[in-house]
């Protein structure tokens, strides 16, 4: 029961950082417009391969969507896929830059 809280916390957490309604992801997920809010509601939870859409609509991986630990995990996502073509010396003064802001 206590994963499924979690479940329905998390999935409600991601939603609304994306800025996106209940009823707009339930569409563009390819459901009626009540689905996500019975996921939220507690009515239903997602299959596994519905889960893996609602991870990929909401731009974090499976790994991301349980790291409670990550508060913005679509946003380090969306950072490590930029980095990926960078050279080592740009990735050196990203790293440094970050450095220096966790600082403050």
């Amino acid at each position: 029961m206590q994963n499924e809280q979690f479940i329905r916390a998390r999935i409600t957490e991601l939603r609304v950082k994306k800025n996106v309604s209940e009823y707009r992801m339930s569409h563009d997920l390819a459901h009626s417009g009540s689905y996500i809010q019975g996921i939220s509601s507690g009515k239903a939870l997602p299959s596994m391969s519905e889960f893996l859409y609602i991870c990929e609509y909401l731009g974090v991986t499976p790994h991301d969507f349980f790291d409670e630990g990550l508060s913005e995990p679509a946003l380090i996502r969306e950072l490590c896929d930029i980095t990926k073509n960078l050279s080592a010396e740009d990735m050196q003064a990203l790293i440094h830059i970050a450095k220096r802001m966790a600082e403050k």
